[in-house]
């Protein structure tokens, strides 16, 4: 196997700087996606990594070699990536690695209009072309370069979709030093808002940029707490994930924020729309969405998943537990920036506190997700199967098992792509319920088989 393999996962490419990712593969990936795409143009963008500028301008170089213009974005959000492949019809890639700590860089695929590619539907092919080019590089032809500072035009196609009232929200925006605090400020230039670590710093010398973990929202706790705010907002490193703390400084959960935002979608559009939600997202979303005439489909986790099931259903909105929200009016791609401008418009608009429109939202138990290092994925997930003999089971993005009487739970039982883990959810009417469950399959899959 060669880097190439090592660094191509499901749906983009992440891996090292320097040891594994190097200007002479983006050179060779930008002629091999060059190649692979029809259009003659490529737009490309990048985060504000120490090593972003520089891939992006090797990947440009490559897509030249192969005859081919660019159009540069420079420094953009992923969702503005997405912006310039929907309004211009271009295929795009986007520099950055998310939430990864600063060692780390990748790049995000799309098509033209924003089209997801995933390993299945051209990074396979992709990265296939790019070995070629690694071996025979391409010779370098002239420079062929445009700039397209897309910022005013994002930011104004967001404010043509959601209108915030103009009152008194107090808001608190941690951007850990990644992409919020470039869009940030031209997206929700009408609100004072607070802004935490808005400085782009791609050695992320406050925390890292990953608001999963619990610890990187301390700061912006202790912030909200302690100038009263009405809510705070975390972004990841590239601000296509929002992640929201009411007043109290309590996170709220993702499955709430979809709830919220798909609401606002299916009463903008009326009728009975399709809404798109994971496997993973609050069983309540999907009662509260049908309650609104919705008709609900569940899907697999992954983005480049659902994308594609946006399109086939012409879903207006797609919410995954993961904190990613898909609107179909953005060319069916996910957007945090949207996401949060929606939880601010119904905070306003409703005058509720944060933790009153989540306790709405969000009546029932979630574990959250639990990683645990198996020996055997296949023995130990037949061996959480044979102690739930009750449960109906259903297998969608690994295994789902579901019990329905007056006192309900499911559990969801997925394997890493990469590695030797299992991943646990569970949801429960009640938190006892949750518990028991949660403790039963935790027994088993660390404990009864010898697993770590």
């Amino acid at each position: 196997m060669g880097v190439l393999d090592d660094v191509v996962k499901t749906y983009d490419l992440r891996g090292l700087v320097g040891s594994q990712l190097t200007n002479e593969m983006m050179v060779a990936l930008g002629s091999a996606f060059a190649r692979f795409v029809s259009s003659e143009k490529v737009i490309i963008g990048h985060d504000m990594r120490p090593s972003s500028p520089e891939f992006a301008e090797a990947f440009g170089q490559g897509v030249n070699n192969f005859g081919k213009g660019v159009v540069m974005l420079g420094l953009c959000s992923t969702d503005q990536t997405y912006f310039a492949s929907g309004s211009l019809s271009l295929p795009a890639v986007m520099f950055t690695a998310s939430h990864n700590p600063a060692s780390y860089n990748g790049i995000k695929f799309s098509n033209s209009g924003a089209t997801g590619i995933s390993y299945d539907t051209g990074l396979s092919k992709i990265k296939q072309i790019a070995k070629e080019y690694m071996q025979s590089p391409l010779p370098n032809l002239d420079r062929n370069f445009e700039n397209y500072d897309s910022l005013l035009d994002y930011a104004n196609y967001l404010k043509s979709m959601v209108k915030i009232p103009s009152n008194s929200i107090r808001v608190v925006v941690d951007a850990a030093n990644g992409m919020g605090g470039h869009t940030v400020p031209a997206v929700l230039s009408d609100l004072e808002i607070d802004e935490m670590y808005f400085d782009l710093d791609g050695t992320f010398p406050n925390h890292e940029a990953n608001p999963l973990e619990p610890k990187n929202l301390v700061d912006l706790q202790d912030r909200v707490l302690e100038t009263r705010a009405d809510i705070g907002i975390a972004f990841d490193g590239d601000a296509d994930r929002c992640f929201i703390v009411d007043e109290k400084a309590q996170p709220v959960s993702p499955s709430a924020v979809a709830s919220i935002v798909a609401k606002r979608e299916v009463e903008r559009v009326g009728g009975r729309p399709y809404v798109l939600h994971n496997l993973l997202t609050s069983r309540y979303f999907a009662e509260h969405l049908q309650a609104l005439g919705a008709i609900t489909v569940k899907t697999k986790v992954g983005h480049s998943l659902i994308k594609d099931e946006m399109r086939r259903t012409n879903a207006v909105f797609g919410g995954e537990h993961s904190a990613h929200y898909y609107f179909r009016d953005f060319w069916g791609a996910d957007n945090g920036m949207l996401a949060a401008m929606h939880v601010l418009a119904e905070l306003a608009e409703t005058g509720k506190k944060m933790s009153e429109l989540a306790a709405d939202l969000n009546p029932y138990f979630l574990s959250g997700e639990i990683n645990s290092t198996v020996v055997d994925v296949e023995q130990t997930t037949q061996a959480v199967i044979s102690a739930f003999p009750e449960a109906d089971v259903e297998w969608l993005d690994g295994v789902t098992l579901s019990f329905d009487d007056d006192d309900w739970w499911w559990l969801n039982l997925r394997p890493s792509n990469t590695e030797p883990l299992l991943r646990l959810n569970v949801e429960a009417r009640n938190d006892d319920r949750m518990q028991a469950i949660r403790d039963k399959a935790l027994s088993i899959i660390r404990g009864e088989l010898g697993n770590n």
